[in-house]
């Protein structure tokens, strides 16, 4: 079973597939393991503010950056979602340390264009598997910090998974009033 995201906010409208291994449900919570392939994304990086400081300049540069603010000029299309790399502390607040990446259209996987903002890095990200929790609603930290501790709790102590990072993940435009979708994603580790 392979799931898709379609959406278009440039132009371009493009697929990002991944594979479903399982829906699964533990301890009263329903989530989605998936493996997603390795590919080139466009990231960007910040330390020393919070989350809610700096999200949207950091959505902002991957999103015109794939609008078309390259050295090619090119308007990319979109792949959601929106992937955001936080570091929680032992208390699970979010560490001052966060990455946000957007996977690159697939016609543009072989040879991306160049960033003129030299604060964004193409990069091969390796292939992962993940434990997919959905819910709805403008989602900030507290929400992917909620949605996390209730998608540990799920799996448990004995379940493999990475406990010093985890993905938060937007599908929608910041002016999309209802039925939003938003993903946290804990990276499954070998046991």
């Amino acid at each position: 079973m392979f799931g898709m995201i379609r959406n278009s906010l440039f132009g371009n409208s493009e697929e990002t597939e991944y594979k479903v291994l399982s829906t699964e449900t533990k301890n009263g919570v329903g989530f989605e393991v998936r493996r997603y392939d390795a590919a080139k994304y466009a990231a960007v990086y910040s330390e020393g503010r919070t989350y809610e400081q700096v999200i949207g300049e950091l959505v902002r540069k991957l999103l015109t950056y794939i609008g078309g603010n390259n050295e090619q000029g090119e308007a990319m299309g979109i792949a959601f979602p929106i992937i955001i790399t936080v570091y929680p502390r032992n208390d699970g607040v979010f560490s001052r340390r966060l990455a946000v990446g957007i996977r690159i259209p697939n016609a543009y996987q072989q040879d991306p264009p160049a960033p003129t903002d030299s604060t964004i890095r193409v990069e091969e990200r390796p292939g992962m598997t993940v434990y997919a929790l959905q819910f709805g609603g403008f989602a900030g930290e507290s929400e992917y910090r909620a949605e996390a501790a209730r998608l540990t709790r799920a799996l448990g102590e004995t379940t493999p998974f990475q406990r010093k990072q985890y993905f938060c993940c937007s599908y929608d435009p910041p002016l999309k009033p209802y039925g939003r979708r938003n993903e946290v994603w804990l990276l499954q580790e070998d046991p």
